[in-house]
């Protein structure tokens, strides 16, 4: 995968990493376990494609 879209999927998933911090913070409480669930698998993969970037510019 090129550089420049590995670096576009990672701005995407900072971006929805920070709307979901943004909706737990004015969750109804029966939303909030869902929400964390879904904010552990969007950081997962956030970090994962940080990995992967930080991969990608270290071969060069």
């Amino acid at each position: 995968m090129p550089i420049r879209l590995i670096a576009k999927e990672l701005y995407r998933l900072i971006k929805e990493v920070d709307k979901v911090r943004e909706q737990i913070e004015t969750a109804r409480p029966e939303q909030l376990e869902k929400l964390k669930d879904r904010l552990r698998k969007l950081t997962a993969e956030r970090d994962r494609m940080r990995n992967i970037l930080e991969g990608s510019k270290e071969k060069k």
